[in-house]
């Protein structure tokens, strides 16, 4: 398989427009519902969850939304609270773990790893690595990235046309922005996958490639080369338990992070943690756990 600048292209226009769906209009909602404080009536049930993680009640909604839906998703709701670096860091590498929890559990139970765990699995960890990096000094977050608001103090509008339209702006605003970056990594991992080497490795599966490939371009891709070997019984239970509890800790790095870096997040402390609780947490399940 070549490289094909049309069919990336196409690609990147196709992402584009979800993300545009995606964001500008629940960034306008999340704006509006903050400027009401509608908030606080519909996330008190997870207000549990957003302050364990060190984050105001208001996150929560960024927070389902990102478990049961996607990234851009999660960031449209929290980009209008003025989350600071730690914030974003800490909201980076819980979801980054456990996003998508219904579409990339089914991925996973095609390689035979139940749903509950799976689901048990992405969710104790992200909240495990999220509460460690609350922990960390502040002087750690410091970032030159991006100069965010630390108030959740909403400005005054004299109407709600004006609220719309600076939320309808803004949002336009962060959205180009993460065009721009996803389309730069739609051509990047493209040509990385049509590459000579990708193509002859994704030929003869092995444990350590499938998870360079799922740690780089995410859960879909690393784990699919191995679906077919794993329905034709070729690969062991305990290798896939291995490989399987390794990607859904560390998948996607490259997007997941740079996504939340826009805003300031800690890259070096997301990757590191990631990769980190992903070797020592796989090697211990499939060394200490009976698999038959």
């Amino acid at each position: 398989m070549s490289f094909s600048f049309e069919k990336s292209f196409k690609t990147a226009l196709r992402s584009s427009w979800v993300i545009l769906k995606l964001i500008v209009p629940i960034y306008i909602l999340a704006d509006v519902l903050f400027y009401y404080d509608l908030l606080s009536y519909i996330t008190f049930i997870f207000k549990p969850l957003a302050l364990f993680l060190g984050l105001p009640q208001e996150a929560a909604l960024s927070i389902v939304s990102g478990l049961f839906l996607n990234l851009y998703a999660a960031i449209a709701f929290a980009a209008p609270l003025g989350l600071d670096a730690k914030s974003w860091t800490v909201l980076a590498v819980f979801l980054g773990i456990a996003h998508a929890l219904l579409v990339e559990t089914e991925i996973m139970k095609r390689l035979g790893l139940s749903r509950v765990y799976s689901i048990v699995l992405r969710l104790s960890v992200g909240l495990l690595v999220g509460f460690f990096v609350t922990q960390m000094p502040n002087e750690w977050f410091i970032s030159s990235f991006v100069s965010h608001p630390e108030t959740l103090q909403p400005v005054r509008y004299d109407s709600i046309q004006a609220l719309v339209l600076n939320a309808a702006y803004e949002a336009l605003s962060l959205s180009l922005n993460i065009i721009v970056l996803v389309s730069l990594l739609i051509f990047l991992l493209d040509m990385i996958k049509s590459r000579p080497w990708m193509q002859r490795h994704a030929q003869n599966v092995n444990s350590g490639f499938s998870i360079l490939v799922g740690v780089i371009l995410g859960i879909t891709y690393g784990a699919g080369i191995l679906i077919a070997e794993y329905e034709k019984g070729l690969l062991k239970k305990r290798e896939i338990l291995f490989i399987g509890t390794y990607l859904m800790i560390a998948h996607a790095m490259i997007e997941d992070t740079l996504l939340f870096v826009i805003f300031g997040a800690n890259p070096w402390i997301i990757v590191s943690l990631r990769l980190i609780f992903a070797t020592l947490i796989a090697y211990g399940i499939a060394k200490y756990v009976n698999v038959r």
